[in-house]
């Protein structure tokens, strides 16, 4: 299944490798952490890993680590404007339940 993009999230993704000046893709991953006990983790990368999936999607590579990917496989990557807040959204549907904070999630 692997990973998606909008069209607002691949052109956010785009812009910001190229004014970075370098990179190849958006690594996507998660970490335990918070109330829920887990929380996405976005990095631009300039090395693909070699035990890394990676798919590609509207021009921009994402790079998932195999611990990760059970966590995110079928998730969309939105990019959203909300009044003075933007930010990535994760559609996951993966995710049974979320923090009160919408810091972290459990599946």
């Amino acid at each position: 299944m692997g990973i998606s993009l909008t069209e607002p999230a691949a052109e956010r993704v785009t812009a910001f490798l190229e004014s970075r000046g370098k990179g190849i893709g958006l690594r996507i991953g998660v970490k335990t952490t918070g109330c829920s006990g887990m929380a996405y983790v976005l990095e631009f990368i300039d090395e693909i890993d070699a035990e890394d999936q990676v798919f590609e999607d509207k021009g921009v590579k994402l790079i998932i680590d195999p611990k990760s990917l059970i966590y995110l496989d079928g998730t969309e990557l939105d990019f959203t404007k909300e009044g003075l807040n933007e930010g990535f959204k994760f559609n996951n549907p993966n995710v049974k339940d979320m923090c009160g904070c919408g810091e972290s999630f459990t599946v």
